[in-house]
This record gives structure tokens, sequence and C-alpha cells, in this order.
């Protein structure tokens, strides 16, 4: 870059003027003009005295339009006395440089505009080095000499370029990164930013920066933005959420890290701060988090975003010391119509009940649906449950007016569990736990209705609860001991069969009976594991009982109804006779008739016919105390049926009993079934069991439930 230079002087090696005096300083000036000897007494005396600089020097005499130059031009460009005599200073200069340097020239020797300029000056070594050429008068009056010095500066060039070039690549990446980039001084004023950094603050690229950096954050931005950069200050990383708004555009999220760069003595002297635009992020964050709370199908609040809602309103009611209500509703028999009409016709009813709910609801009530056929009602500002009953007969209603699904009329109807905060429970788990247990309460009842919590069935569930845990240790354990109740001829006394009966030890109170463990029977999972654990126990007796040669009798083993929900159920158990190479003649299984009109009878008559083809009698348990009708007798395969031990006990005393026995024991008679009592406690009752038409019973009166060994004592008699 060239600037004027108007003080005269010679620039010295270490930057001061030398001035030549003239040889004759007296000499006399005639009107303003130096006598031409003396003039060449002067430019002699000014070559003499530039040789002994270092510099190389160039000194052009106006008015004999001659020029000279020191030894150092010499010795630099290496070039000859005699070639430099042909030319001028800037005939030395590289090519690119001649043009510029010449015109400056001129002006200065006709205007006297003193320059100062970087220039390519040829070097003896076959290349051109960057020096700093000053033109200047050597003398303040007008002596008609014109003198060019030159500085070598060439190292300090090249280093100045290469930073030069490192900031001009160092912007360029920044500038094509999608991040905003910025380099905050100490004092948080605006060093540098990039393009991305610019465009999103509206800041001009040629503006110079240097403006406040949290000045150019939106007002509520700038508090995490002042803690962010005092972190920073210390030299440790910092990072806030930010946001900025063009006027025109829509806002903008920002995730901003603060990095120090620290000097070589660890003071931070500047601090980096990329902003990364976190917008689509957030917008994506944003309907992830309304899809996680809300249900596809009905569009309300899911079971996740409902617990959150308790929650919220929990607090707010134990500040302010208000109730609330929570409703479970399940719709009843909404299994009957997916199977009958389709799983559309089943999302159609869902959509159709939760635009109803949603109408008639009080104004502050939610709506969910939890999952399934199962919703939920969150009344607030309740006074008592009377509140609570009125809105639940109003949820009720909705699901009686006719649903039309392809020219159908979906019928429909619904079991509502209500519980109270904070009487019932004090936290959401708590309550939703309480209003289930109301529920499942009127589902066992029957379904259909409305029940509030009350304490009695919490303490039915804390039972049912602990019944299942205590089912998972028996599993786990292998805590399960079958025993074995003699069948007996009632006219002879000798035995004929035997039932399996579960029992299990207890390490602590001993042998149990299933009676302890009635409500892991209702799980699927849990009934099927024990089942499949108590099914391979007596298999293993029986073929150990083959092993030591005594004479086999049937045995009859219990299946739970809820082990027949899984198909597979007639073809595992015949894969566990064939591991124990059991005789399927010698096996009876149990059903109660509650499994024929249960849910999954598909399944059961599936089954029991598989089982029948292959040999294995069938027996129904507790026969006439269920709602089973007698055409099941005709289409399921049944070879057996059992009189219950309520009927066996009430039979000598009960005349209406005795002759619903002898109708049994002559619908069997008839059906070519055999007819087996339980129960038997007394002489009494066996007697009036035989004149009925019974003669195969067991009880307590011929043998209770037998241990595996004892058992085997009878077949070797």
């Amino acid at each position: 870059m060239s600037r004027l230079i108007n003080k005269p002087g010679i620039i010295g090696p270490s930057g001061f003027s030398i001035t030549p005096a003239p040889l004759n300083a007296t000499l006399p000036r005639n009107e303003g003009v130096v006598a031409e000897g003396s003039q060449r007494q002067f430019v002699a005396g000014m070559v003499q005295a530039l040789n002994l600089l270092p510099q190389p020097a160039w000194i052009h005499v106006d008015a004999t339009g001659e020029s000279h130059f020191n030894l150092a031009w010499q010795q630099f460009t290496g070039q000859t006395e005699r070639q430099l005599r042909t030319q001028e200073w800037w005939s030395c200069l590289h090519p690119e440089d001649q043009h510029q340097a010449k015109l400056l020239w001129q002006q200065f020797l006709k205007q006297g505009d003193a320059f100062a300029q970087e220039y390519r000056l040829q070097h003896h070594e076959d290349m051109y080095r960057w020096c700093h050429i000053q033109s200047a008068h050597p003398d303040a009056d007008d002596t008609g000499v014109a003198l060019i010095t030159c500085s070598d500066v060439h190292d300090h060039v090249i280093a100045r370029q290469l930073l030069s070039e490192n900031v001009r690549m160092r912007n360029k990446m920044l500038d094509v990164s999608v991040d905003c980039i910025k380099i905050i001084r100490p004092d948080g004023a605006l060093s540098h930013m990039n393009k991305s950094g610019c465009e999103a603050l509206g800041v001009a690229a040629d503006s110079g920066f240097g403006m406040e950096w949290l000045n150019l954050l939106p007002g509520e931005i700038r508090v995490r933005g002042k803690r962010a950069l005092r972190v920073a200050r210390t030299g440790k990383n910092a990072r806030f959420a930010g946001r900025s708004e063009i006027p025109g555009q829509k806002p903008q999220h920002w995730d901003n890290i603060l990095t120090p760069m620290q000097a070589a003595d660890g003071t931070t002297s500047g601090i980096l701060c990329v902003s990364r635009d976190v917008t689509l992020q957030k917008e994506a964050e944003r309907r992830l988090r309304i899809a996680s709370d809300t249900d596809d199908l009905t569009g309300l609040p899911n079971r996740r975003a409902f617990k959150s809602k308790v929650r919220q309103l929990i607090r707010h009611c134990r500040e302010e010391s208000r109730q609330f209500g929570l409703l479970l509703i399940d719709l009843d028999h909404f299994k009957q119509v997916n199977d009958t009409l389709g799983h559309t016709a089943g999302d159609h009813l869902l959509r159709v009940l939760a635009k109803r709910l949603t109408a008639h609801l009080p104004p502050k009530a939610l709506l969910a649906r939890l999952g399934g056929d199962e919703f939920a009602i969150v009344v607030n500002d309740v006074t008592d449950q009377a509140d609570l009953l009125r809105v639940a007969e109003q949820v009720r209603v909705q699901i009686n007016e006719p649903i039309h699904y392809a020219s159908k009329v979906i019928n429909g109807g619904m079991s509502i569990g209500i519980s109270l905060f904070p009487r019932d429970a004090k936290d959401a788990a708590g309550l939703l736990k309480c209003s289930d247990t109301a529920l499942n309460d009127i589902k066992a009842a029957g379904r259909g209705g409305v029940r509030m919590f009350s304490s009695d069935m919490h303490e039915a569930a804390e039972a049912a609860a602990l019944q299942v845990a205590q089912a998972h240790l028996i599993v786990r354990d292998d805590l399960i001991v079958p025993h074995y109740q003699p069948k007996v001829n009632l006219h002879t006394g000798e035995t004929v069969g035997f039932e399996a009966l579960l029992r299990w030890n207890d390490p602590v109170q001993g042998l149990q009976s299933p009676v302890t463990v009635l409500e892991a029977f209702k799980d699927y999972e849990l009934a099927t594991r024990i089942g499949d654990a108590m099914q391979t126990k007596v298999l293993a007796d029986m073929a150990r009982w083959i092993e030591q040669g005594l004479t086999l009798l049937p045995v009859s083993i219990n299946v739970a109804p809820v082990e027949f929900l899984r198909d597979d159920f007639a073809e595992r158990f015949l894969k566990r006779l064939a591991q124990h190479r059991i005789p399927h003649q010698y096996i009876e299984l149990e059903i109660t008739e509650y499994v024929l009109g249960e849910r999954g009878s598909e399944y059961v008559a599936r089954a029991l016919r598989l089982l029948k083809k292959a040999g294995i009698r069938i027996a129904l348990d507790d026969f006439g105390t269920g709602h089973s009708s007698f055409t099941d007798l005709r289409d399921y395969p049944v070879d057996c049926i059992k009189i219950d031990r309520d009927f066996v006990q009430r039979t000598p005393k009960d005349k209406s009993i005795r002759a619903i026995v002898k109708a049994m024991c002559q619908l069997a008679a008839d059906l070519s079934l055999d007819i087996v009592a339980e129960g038997i406690e007394s002489q009494e009752q066996s007697l009036v069991l035989q004149t009925a038409g019974c003669f195969i019973g067991q009880g307590y009166l011929f043998a209770k439930a037998l241990p595996a060994d004892q058992a085997s004592e009878i077949l070797r008699k």
C-alpha cells in the first residue's frame, strides 16, 4: 500500500534520516538555483554517503537527467554498473510492478508527491525480493535531486501474505459452513462472523463488526448468553439454547457452544461461538412430542400424556386442597365386536365413542384413551363421590345410543371404576390402581355398571397380588409336589384310578393346596407355566411306576381354562406324553364346564377333539355348577362327568339335590358317560350316591390326596 512521504531525508538502516551537508555549505544561491559546479559536488557527496549505507539507493538529478546508484543497489540486483546506467531504477522491478512504480515516480518528479510502496526488486540470485521503496528529496531546499531508497522486507511480506492467505482461507471455510460461527473478543465485542452468522443476525458482511455480541441476541436470550460468555472467559466451555428472529422470516432456534481460545500464557484471547440451527430438530421434537402424547386412532391423549396430566393435577390439587376423580372405562365384550364385525368396526366404535364422550363431558374434564378398549377420564373440582357417579352415568349413556357401521348396529356396554383424590390415593399410579381395582371388581361380578373404589377392594387386590407373587415363586423354585387322590368303586372299595392334585411345599408352612394361589390361574402365562410343571411331574411319576413294574391305573390331570388359550395345547401335551412314554389310555384330562362357554371356546373344542382322537379321556368337572347347557355334552367329546362336592355334601338331607344327582346319573347312563362323585366324606353319602346310580367316587371317606410314594404302595397291592 503506498503512502505519501513529506519528510525529507534519506532513511538510514535504523530508520533515521541522513541528510549529507553540501560540500560548500555557505555557497550562495542565485535566486534559488544551485550553481552547476556546486550541484555536482553535492551529488558526488550524496553518492559517497549512500555507498556507506547497506540499503540500495538511487539518485536522479533533474538538471542533467543523470541517475546514480550506490554500491548496495548494484550488489543487491547483481547488475553491472554499465547495465544500470542504461535504465531507470524501476526497470529493476518485477514486470508486474513497473507500470505503477513508473507512474508514481513521474508524479513525484513533476509534483513532488513522495511515495512509499512495497515492490518486488530484482535480486542477484535470479529472483525478486519484496522491498519497501520510498521516494524523497535529500534536502529541504530544492536541490533538483530525487532519491529512491530500498529496504528488504521480503521475509516480512511473505509472512504477512501467508497470514493473509490463512485468514482468507479460514474465512472461506467458515463461510461455507451452515453453522453460524463468530469470534468474540474477551470484552464481548464481535471480532468476526461468517456468512451464515451475518445472514442469521442481519449483519452486513462488510460492516467491520466490532459491535457488542450480546446486543445482537433477542432480549429474552441475552441473560443466557451473558452467563455463557462469563463462563467462557474463565477458560471453560459453555452452552445455551437461543433463538433469533429477523422481520419477515420465521424464528430460528439455535444451539450455541462457546469455546475459549487460550493464549500461550493461558489467558483467554478470544471466544469461538458456534451456533447450529436446530429449528428443524425442534420442530421434529415438537411433532414427536405431540405424536408420543396422542392416540393415533382417536386423537385423544394417550396413557403417557394422561399420566403426566394427572401428576400435574395432583400437585395443583395438593397445593389448593382440592379433590378430583378418576374414571377408568372398559368396553364390555369389545373383543366380540372385533371378532364378528372386524377390527375396522372396533376402530369405528372407539372413534365414535371418543367424540361422544368429548362432547358430553364437563368443561374441565380430561378424556384419554389408555389403549385397547380402555378409556380414562379426570373430573376436576368435585365435592364428593356423588358428583363422580353423575358423570359416570352420563358417560354410560353414550354407549346406549346406536352406533352404525356398514349398515349394522354395534351394540356394547361399559364398566366404570372410580377413585377419588386424595381419599383413595396420593399419587397418579396409586389412583389408577384404585380405579383399576374397582373396575376389576365390577368385571368379576358380571360386567356392566359403575363401581366406586373402597378399601375392601384394595385388600382383596393385595391378597390377589400376593397369590400371584407366590405362584411365581412356586414355579421359579420348583416347589410343586403332585399328590394323588384315589378314585374307588363305591361297591367294592377297590381303587380304580387317581386324580392328580396340585400341592406345593412352602419352606416355612409346609404343604399347601392350590387355594393359596388361585389368582395365578387367571393369568394365561403363569397358569400355563404351573400346568406345564405339574403335568411334567405327574408324567414322570407315572413313568417311574411303569419302570418299577407296577400295574398302572388311569390318572386324571386338571387343566386350567386359560391354558386352552394357547392354540397348540393338545400338541404340546401329546408331545409330553411321548417323551415320558405314557400310554394314552391311562390319561384323563379334567376341565370345568366354565371353559366351554368362555372366550377361546373354539380353541378348547379343537384341543379336545384332537386329544380324544389320540385316545385321551375327557372329564367334565363340577358339572351342574356352571352355566353350560346339556348341549355341551353333545357338542364336546366328553367321556365322564363329575358331581361337584357341594351336591354330594347336601345329598343326604336335601330331597331336591338328590333328585338332581339322580337325574345327572341317569343322563350319564343314557349318554354312555362315566359319572364320578367328588368330596365323599361319609358312608351315608356313599349309599345315597349308589342309590342314585353313581358307583365311582373319591373323598376323605376313602383317602386324602397322597404323595407319589404312598400312591405307588396302592399300585403294589
